[in-house]
């Protein structure tokens, strides 16, 4: 679906249906989440073939393991805990008012808005989806036109398994999805860039749609005095490389030990082969998605040359353009004015910026945007502690990178400019219900002593409170 048109009927059908059944009962949501699976595990390959097409080359084993896999897990992780978390959860009313009750009970917000973009568009549509529909809501999707077919293919696939009053996806350009922003949705969750973020939120600040925007920025990896040297690095190219640095959590820079540098760069370099042998000519090192995300991460590196940079490749393979091949490149030297170090850089070039001491990393990252995502390798626990407590970041992950993101019992968003709310497990199913407060008076109370005329009983009874709040 692409007309302009189309957009706020689509919405209206969804909001109708469920209005027509606004509370949907477990079985309900459980047979979604099973159709779901269902559609995942019939179209894995094709899916995954669909996403290779539109990279150039994309790993299907990368594929498997970081879109296939979280969303699998996160749907059976919903279906094993989502009937708990809709029970209406039981509360204590305040000392003052009793015997009322009170209780907290989560409802659908309705129909929820997901926009999302190409670096996983497996895993952040169905991610966020999966939330959605263990909450009880009906959702709309709008897909990235940078990866069409994919695109299209979940589009079809989604109308061969669910309703079309269920889960719709919308695919076309920039200018679909400023429509599709703009619609009245219930919750509107944006995956991307900050600079496309601003343009959502105000778009959904016309109709004071509530939203959680998963942006980005620069995310740091600190490499630690105590740190176990060798596996910091193996774990910092790991999480750099899969998807060749195309991932929203990916570490952007690294500061490490000024003696350290040259240790880094060399022990980088002999993880780099082991993991992608023969770079040139493997199959799974992902190419860089387009033609434009290509030229803007050689013009970064070249930026950054030109104003007095060093570039480490990591092996001897060749850039190709017409392959859209990047090989992993180290960067010392790097200067607060170049546009390296002021962007997200979304690819494989990775920054390396010494430091004297942990206090003077610290200063770095808390003088920055906070980020994303945090990545510390240590094994002094007061380190840890000190850099957990004088940072901010989205989420941390500790003597590893990236996995924070699929613990379902771990809330994932950003902070600052990074984003704002969060989704994942119950986190999730939190953000896309409302949690209504309900407070059940007793036939027998006290309440009728505060009505007015407000005469002496009144007052002795407002001391009372006043001396107990």
């Amino acid at each position: 679906m692409t007309n302009h048109d189309d957009l706020p009927a689509t919405l209206q059908r969804l909001r109708d249906a469920h209005s027509r059944d606004p509370l949907p009962a477990w079985p309900v949501r459980a047979k979604r989440l099973h159709q779901l699976e269902t559609m995942l595990r019939e179209q894995r390959g094709a899916f995954a073939a669909a996403i290779h097409a539109d990279f150039g080359c994309r790993p299907r084993e990368e594929t498997d393991l970081l879109e296939i896999f979280p969303s699998l897990s996160a749907i059976r992780h919903a279906l094993s805990k989502g009937r708990r978390w809709m029970r209406p959860q039981r509360r204590l009313a305040d000392l003052m008012f009793l015997p009322a009750r009170t209780e907290v009970r989560p409802q659908p917000r309705g129909v929820i808005g997901i926009i999302v973009p190409w670096n996983y568009p497996l895993y952040l549509a169905v991610g966020p989806l999966v939330d959605a529909l263990v909450a009880g809501n009906r959702a709309m999707l709008k897909m990235s036109e940078f990866t069409p077919r994919f695109s299209a293919l979940l589009a079809e696939q989604m109308a061969n398994y669910f309703a079309p009053d269920e889960v719709v996806v919308v695919t076309g350009d920039a200018d679909v999805a400023q429509t599709f922003s703009a619609l009245p949705f219930d919750h509107l969750l944006f995956t991307g860039s900050t600079a496309v973020g601003h343009r959502v939120m105000r778009a959904a600040a016309a109709n004071l749609t509530p939203v959680t925007l998963e942006l980005g920025g620069k995310s740091p990896a600190i490499v630690g005095p105590g740190a176990r040297f060798e596996h910091a690095v193996e774990r910092i190219v790991f999480g750099k490389l899969v998807n060749a640095g195309q991932t929203c959590i990916a570490p952007d820079y690294v500061l490490l030990p000024r003696a350290r540098m040259a240790e880094f760069i060399a022990i980088a370099g002999r993880a780099m082969a082991r993991m992608y042998p023969q770079l040139g000519q493997s199959t799974q090192y992902a190419s860089i998605v387009s033609d434009r995300q290509y030229q803007r991460l050689v013009a970064l590196r070249d930026d950054a040359l030109a104003a007095g940079a060093r570039v480490h490749p990591l092996g001897d393979a060749a850039e190709d353009a017409t392959r859209r091949l990047l090989p992993p490149q180290l960067l010392s030297e790097v200067g607060e004015e170049m546009a390296v170090m002021r962007e997200e850089i979304f690819g494989p070039l990775l920054p390396l910026l010494p430091y004297d001491t942990l206090d003077e990393a610290i200063a770095y990252v808390g003088a920055h945007a906070h980020p994303l995502a945090l990545y510390l390798f240590e094994q002094d626990q007061a380190s840890i502690d000190k850099v957990l407590a004088h940072t901010q970041a989205g989420g941390v992950s500790v003597n590893d990178t990236l996995y924070h993101i699929a613990q379902h019992d771990l809330p994932f968003g950003g902070v600052g400019a990074s984003g704002m709310g969060g989704y994942h497990g119950e986190a999730g199913f939190r953000t896309f219900s409302h949690l209504k407060p309900v407070f059940r008076q007793a036939r027998f109370n006290g309440a009728g002593l505060l009505n007015p005329p407000y005469g002496a009983r009144f007052r002795r009874v407002l001391e009372l409170l006043l001396r107990r709040g």
